[in-house]
């Protein structure tokens, strides 16, 4: 029941906000839309209840690619450029922000720089993604991981901080 509303909701609703928003993108519930003028969202993708889509004023964007699954209680933050590529499946939980808060004054924040995370891409459930970082096309982030640098096209990695476990296919 909730898809078939959010369904409605996006169609009637969000298409009109958002700087894009793709044929047969569904978001379900959101926690937080905020910027939304600046979140270009391909078509086919899913975003699940909870998910939370933020672009600081006039700064981002932040795109979203073709037929990429957004899971429950996603968190994405966007200070500078973020740009997730298509076919992703980011499970529930996953954070990715291209911010950070002042030292000198935390209710402020500033940019850390651009995430680029490209086509086909895992990132496992509770992932999170610093600023400043890319991510190559087919790579898979573990469960819980902190990526602080950039992940090669199709490699595995995991942990804290994350590191490499080799490529997909070997093993």
């Amino acid at each position: 029941m909730r898809w078939h509303l959010g369904r409605l909701r996006t169609r009637f609703v969000y298409r009109r906000a958002f700087g894009h928003l793709g044929e047969r993108s569904v978001i379900v519930r959101p926690l937080l839309l905020r910027g939304v003028d600046r979140i270009d969202i391909g078509r086919d993708v899913a975003i699940f209840a909870g998910a939370w889509l933020q672009v600081e004023g006039g700064r981002g964007p932040l795109h979203i690619g073709d037929s990429t699954y957004i899971g429950h209680g996603a968190h994405i933050h966007a200070d500078a450029p973020l740009t997730i590529g298509a076919r992703c499946v980011l499970a529930d939980g996953v954070f990715i922000a291209t911010t950070d808060h002042q030292r000198s004054d935390r209710a402020h924040s500033s940019a850390t720089g651009p995430v680029e995370i490209g086509d086909d891409v895992f990132l496992g459930q509770r992932a999170i993604v610093l600023g400043g970082v890319r991510i190559g096309s087919g790579a898979t982030i573990g469960a819980g991981s902190v990526v602080t640098k950039d992940v090669p096209a199709g490699s595995v990695v995991a942990g804290v901080p994350a590191r490499s476990l080799g490529t997909e296919g070997q093993g």
